[in-house]
């Protein structure tokens, strides 16, 4: 039985970029609520009880009939990959290999936080925009409702989350400002660049 992750900071630590209000709605009710379905799911269905989250991710992925597990194993990895990559600052400051990376493959800071919040903004309805690593360069993705690099085997780097409970409270539809307060305020890039060290091995 998978547990809802505890989050690594106060809700008011990304205030005001993102709320303590919308950090315990997102957190405490949806987050629980795709661990909850998870949980009974398999409290149905023996065969996944000894499974892993990333096995359960990669079993469902292309079984229509598995298709609400698919959707609610993603959210729980999505958001507990999420949580880590938060941290309050005034302004992207990256630690020098992950600036070398990014600039090797989006030409720029600039060229990449484009090519990220274009990707966020274009996604239709809900879902997720992640960074993943793919033959030693970066890439971005859109990823619909509950997807993730999971099915892809690719390892997920920088993540934001564009369903509408995790902005609508702060920004209301204003997705773009989102996504530019997300990569100007609110990224951990030390631990961006640890993930990204980690992908490479």
């Amino acid at each position: 039985m998978f547990k809802l992750m505890d989050l690594p900071y106060a809700t008011q630590a990304l205030a005001p970029y993102m709320s303590a209000e919308t950090l315990e709605y997102h957190h405490d009710k949806h987050h629980a609520a795709y661990v909850n379905f998870v949980n009974d799911f398999i409290s149905k269905d023996s065969s996944f009880e000894n499974k892993t989250l990333e096995e359960i991710i990669k079993i469902s992925y292309n079984d229509a009939k598995l298709k609400p597990l698919f959707n609610n194993a993603g959210q729980i990895f999505n958001h507990n990959e999420f949580w880590p990559m938060l941290k309050k600052n005034d302004g992207p400051k990256l630690p020098s290999i992950l600036e070398e990376q990014i600039k090797k493959d989006f030409g720029s800071f600039e060229g990449f936080k484009d090519n990220f919040t274009t990707a966020g903004k274009t996604l239709f309805g809900s879902g997720w925009v992640w960074m993943v690593f793919n033959d030693g360069r970066l890439e971005i993705r859109q990823y619909a409702n509950g997807g993730c690099p999971v099915p892809d085997g690719l390892p997920a780097i920088l993540g934001c989350d564009v369903w509408e409970h995790s902005y609508y409270i702060d920004y209301r539809n204003r997705r773009p400002d989102y996504l530019n307060a997300f990569i100007d305020n609110m990224v951990n890039w030390e631990y961006i660049e640890h993930k990204l060290k980690q992908a490479k091995g």
